[in-house]
């Protein structure tokens, strides 16, 4: 044992313990530099309006995730209303952060414009991919109403709350559940899907433009344009167009004389 340690050079060893040491801290000041260059800066802004975010990810307001909404936000590129989950108390701070102004006082949820479903009739047997799309992309859906809700859920698929249900073939949203993130709206293929102030008393629930002997020929439900709620509206708030009543909600009172007076029963009261 004392003749190997005799034969170790102790110059030798501690000079290559020390290139070694050496090449140690220059990786090390290498990677450290690198890091600084090459790091990508943090907008602080953006993280603290982030935090506020409901950071649900559902992508309503159409970016990738609350991430980009917030940095969209931070660069002036978005709106706040855009993003329906998060809560009136933490809009308005994420406002103030921005130097603007938010109006939280009327709330939204989606609404169906469609009453058919099982009342509607059928044009063909549909055998393909579950989806309203896939349907829709077959002579635009089995429905014989051309603008009818076609009942296979993607609304409800796309809902990341359990605020839509499928019920007697029409989607039916649940207006306490809904925080009008609006994926619904992207994604029914009919466009019949609205988001509305939660507090309006009354809906128009069709969306065919058709005349009223078409209408009638295919679902028991839908508005044949006859014009008796616009007629019989005390307020003025409703007015004829391209066949379907369209109401003006700053007119409206919601004494629901429109409801009582339709034949067809397809203006609902919303409760």
């Amino acid at each position: 044992m004392n003749n190997l340690l005799a034969e170790i050079n102790i110059t030798t060893l501690f000079t290559v313990v020390g290139i070694v040491a050496a090449i140690a801290i220059l990786f090390a000041v290498l990677i450290v530099l690198v890091s600084h260059f090459t790091a990508v800066k943090t907008d602080e802004k953006a993280e603290e309006i982030k935090d506020l975010l409901a950071n649900a990810n559902c992508g309503g307001c159409g970016y990738a995730g609350c991430a980009d909404f917030a940095k969209a936000l931070s660069e002036g590129k978005a709106d706040i209303s855009a993003c329906g989950p998060t809560g009136k108390e933490n809009k308005v701070k994420i406002a103030a952060l921005l130097g603007q102004e938010i109006d939280t006082s009327v709330e939204l949820a989606a609404f169906v414009h469609c009453n058919g479903g099982l009342s509607c009739a059928d044009k063909f047997g549909y055998v393909g991919n579950a989806g309203c799309a896939a349907k829709n992309a077959v002579g635009g859906g089995n429905k014989a109403c051309a603008y009818g809700c076609l009942g296979d859920g993607t609304c409800a698929a796309q809902c990341d709350f359990n605020a839509i249900k499928v019920i007697d073939g029409v989607a039916r949203v649940d207006s306490d559940k809904c925080v009008a993130c609006g994926k619904c709206v992207k994604a029914c293929p009919k466009r019949i899907i609205e988001l509305l102030p939660k507090n309006v008393k009354v809906l128009v629930a069709c969306s065919s433009l058709c005349k009223g002997k078409d209408v009638i020929s295919a679902c028991k439900n839908g508005c044949i344009g006859c014009g008796i709620c616009a007629k019989f509206c005390p307020e003025g708030a409703i007015e004829m167009v391209d066949n379907l009543p369209r109401i003006d909600y700053a007119k409206c009172t919601g004494c629901l004389t429109c409801v009582a007076k339709c034949p067809r029963k397809c203006i609902h009261e919303i409760k």
